[in-house]
């Protein structure tokens, strides 16, 4: 028993001691990621399954990303994101408590710093030891990057669909637009589907994905990003609350 508490010790520690100085984080504020961790985490995956799927991506400055989508992403997956310093205390706790409820490790509640942060450099592994290499990387990148340039990099890597990755891929794929013409009601859809892409579509019918689309398009409404025309298409219920916090789990959430 002892041993095998040294050893864990060892790695936390050697955990902590690697991540606080590697990767280098820094270097983003300037260069744009080529292929993330996560990325070529897909990549073994599809080989390992005799599939041949090529990564679907092409980088798009924030500016030309229209703001509907930064909005209705933000308001799905990190409505705190503008003023927290990485990590939702709040989101983690409520996580932490259905995991104990369930008796299994997911501790979900995730900030869109921390999605980053795993995307680029960790795998999907449902352990402790990732949860903390990821908290540490998710601190430095608080540290160095704007919230803007944060932002920026999760758009433009973040999974949407098998092989999508990065909204103007997405927006292609689905819309046949670039992400700048994205509609409120397109980007609603859009970050939707963000807690698990490959199951569902934002095109799709899922009762699931229209539901959870309306209440992110309702709030956008209710907090004037969205002036509703005479008619608005998107009046089946009046759900103005923040989105369900526990949707059906998906790579983008752990």
């Amino acid at each position: 028993m002892k041993t095998i508490f040294f050893l864990v010790l060892v790695v936390i520690i050697g955990s902590i001691g690697y991540y606080s100085l590697y990767p280098d984080v820094a270097k983003l504020k300037k260069q744009n990621p080529k292929k993330t961790s996560f990325m070529e985490y897909r990549e073994r995956e599809w080989k390992a399954k005799g599939r041949k799927l090529k990564i679907q991506k092409k980088w798009v400055p924030l500016r030309n990303v229209s703001p509907y989508l930064v909005k209705a992403v933000i308001i799905a997956e990190d409505d705190k994101f503008w003023s927290h310093n990485g990590f939702d205390l709040d989101a983690m706790q409520k996580a932490l408590e259905k995991d104990i409820e369930k008796g299994k490790f997911k501790f979900g509640g995730s900030t869109i710093s921390q999605q980053l942060a795993k995307n680029l450099y960790l795998t999907p592994a449902k352990n402790p030891v990732r949860k903390l290499k990821e908290a540490i990387i998710t601190w430095r990148i608080e540290r160095s990057l704007s919230k803007r340039r944060i932002i920026e990099i999760y758009l433009n890597v973040v999974e949407w669909g098998e092989g999508i990755f990065g909204i103007e891929a997405a927006s292609a794929r689905y819309y046949g637009k670039p992400a700048a013409l994205l509609t409120a009601e397109e980007a609603a859809h859009l970050a939707a589907v963000l807690p698990n892409p490959r199951r569902y579509n934002p095109t799709g019918s899922s009762r699931y994905v229209e539901r959870r689309t309306r209440i992110i398009y309702r709030i956008m409404v209710k907090r004037g990003i969205v002036i509703p025309e005479y008619e608005d298409t998107m009046t089946d219920s009046d759900e103005t609350s923040t989105p369900d916090p526990d949707p059906p789990a998906g790579e983008n959430s752990l």
